[in-house]
């Protein structure tokens, strides 16, 4: 990859992405998502059958959790203002760790609701700090590709956290998961020291995050990608609840599929939208998700849910980097933080509302004829992909700032101290 990586969209010396600053960024995002997804799955089997079985309950933590990433990315661009990058990843790292060893004194509803809203604060802030960073630290006229290695980086403790989550909770039992979560979060501490303390600038936009919803060049990819995530919220919960014990290992490795698949599929479509158009991969990645959703509505059948896996995987993750990468580019690095902040609050209400919603339907529904629903869901994204590509973007166009070597070489827009960054060397 080193070498694709220095090739520019023309055929010259790219700017590397790698430097000291995303390299940091990388590694302890890696750590904060392998405690996340460690626990993803598990916990809603804990709590359920804590509750008997109940689908109800297992949906209710992980919208609970969901809920709370919500709320924290809202806050996420403020803080940035106030406290900095450093100091605002730090205190996500222990929102995300500290409250994990509670989950091991019970499994009562009121105990992981609470545990799972303040490791979801957590969550929100690493979320939008690691996107906002990674955008800012690579040269802009390879941000879709640099996007999509962060999102590729940081997908690799999915591919073994979820299925290994559920590996080792029915062999080892729930209190060492716990214990794994915790030590991975809080171990990501130590290489926050190579991240940038600055503050980076407030966003002049009206309304806040969710003023760029009246925007609809980053109101129509926010919302394509939220039923996407919708999907994946429905799939991470309930797929491992939808089989009886002994087909556990079929989804087991159906979401080691998915979770290989995703990280590649995003790497690749922000290399391939670099030099081709974003756009272009707009349409296709919204119908592999639906396609992928519809075949797992047989969880019992091997074959579908295997290629169901394979094919939501590579959809999702393409949709991942398609509309984040959209979104940016519609924008001056000033606002890279609003948009982190709405990118990932697609993401994250999608996947609550998705466990939530599910969870109150599936009693009356059944799991295969929710999945099909699901995925119809999901392909109703394509109107908002056709209304994309016949109107102009309303968003605000970028700066020249934005487009500036110091603004995405790592240095951003201006603000009250540098970036500090050593030579690139990826």
């Amino acid at each position: 990859m080193g070498a694709a990586m220095r090739l520019s969209v023309d055929g010259g010396e790219a700017r590397p992405i790698l430097g000291r600053s995303m390299v940091a960024t990388i590694v302890s995002a890696c750590g904060a998502m392998a405690s996340f997804y460690l626990l993803l799955s598990v916990v809603p089997l804990y709590v359920a059958e804590g509750a008997g079985g109940s689908a109800g309950a297992a949906g209710l933590v992980t919208g609970a959790l969901m809920a709370s990433t919500v709320a924290a990315e809202l806050a996420v661009p403020a803080l940035l203002a106030r406290f900095g990058y450093r100091a605002v990843f730090v205190l996500g790292l222990l929102l995300l760790g500290l409250p994990t060893m509670a989950l091991a004194v019970s499994a009562s509803l009121p105990l992981v609701v609470g545990v799972c809203l303040l490791r979801g604060g957590g969550l929100g802030i690493l979320m939008v700090v690691g996107t906002a960073l990674a955008a800012e630290l690579v040269p802009p006229e390879r941000r879709g590709e640099g996007l999509g290695l962060y999102g590729a980086a940081v997908g690799v403790p999915a591919i073994l956290g979820l299925p290994l989550g559920l590996w080792l909770s029915e062999h080892l039992g729930y209190t060492w998961v716990f214990v794994i979560a915790t030590v991975l979060s809080l171990g990501a501490v130590g290489s926050t020291i190579g991240l940038p303390t600055n503050r980076p600038a407030v966003s002049t936009a009206r309304g806040g995050v969710l003023g760029g919803l009246r925007s609809g060049g980053l109101a129509r990819p926010a919302i394509s990608f939220a039923a996407c995530t919708f999907a994946a919220g429905v799939i991470v919960t309930f797929l491992p609840l939808a089989v009886s014990s002994r087909e556990l290992p079929l989804i087991t490795a159906a979401l080691l599929v998915q979770s290989g698949a995703t990280p590649m599929a995003r790497w690749w479509a922000g290399w391939f939208g670099d030099r081709h158009g974003h756009a272009r991969l707009f349409a296709p990645s919204i119908a592999a998700t639906a396609l992928g959703t519809a075949l797992l509505a047989r969880p019992g059948a091997p074959v579908a849910v295997l290629v169901g896996a394979a094919v939501f995987g590579a959809g999702f993750g393409a949709a991942q980097n398609v509309t984040q990468s959209l979104m940016f580019e519609r924008v001056p690095a000033s606002d890279f933080g609003r948009v982190s902040a709405l990118w990932n609050l697609a993401f994250d209400a999608g996947m609550g509302i998705g466990a939530v919603g599910f969870g109150v339907l599936i009693g009356a529904a059944g799991y295969p004829v929710g999945f099909l629903g699901t995925a119809v869901l999901v392909l109703c994204g394509l109107i908002l992909v056709a209304v994309d590509r016949r109107g102009p973007s309303d968003a605000p166009r970028p700066s020249p700032a934005a487009h500036s070597p110091a603004g995405g070489a790592g240095q951003g827009p201006s603000r009250e101290a540098p970036a500090r960054d050593v030579p690139d060397v990826g």
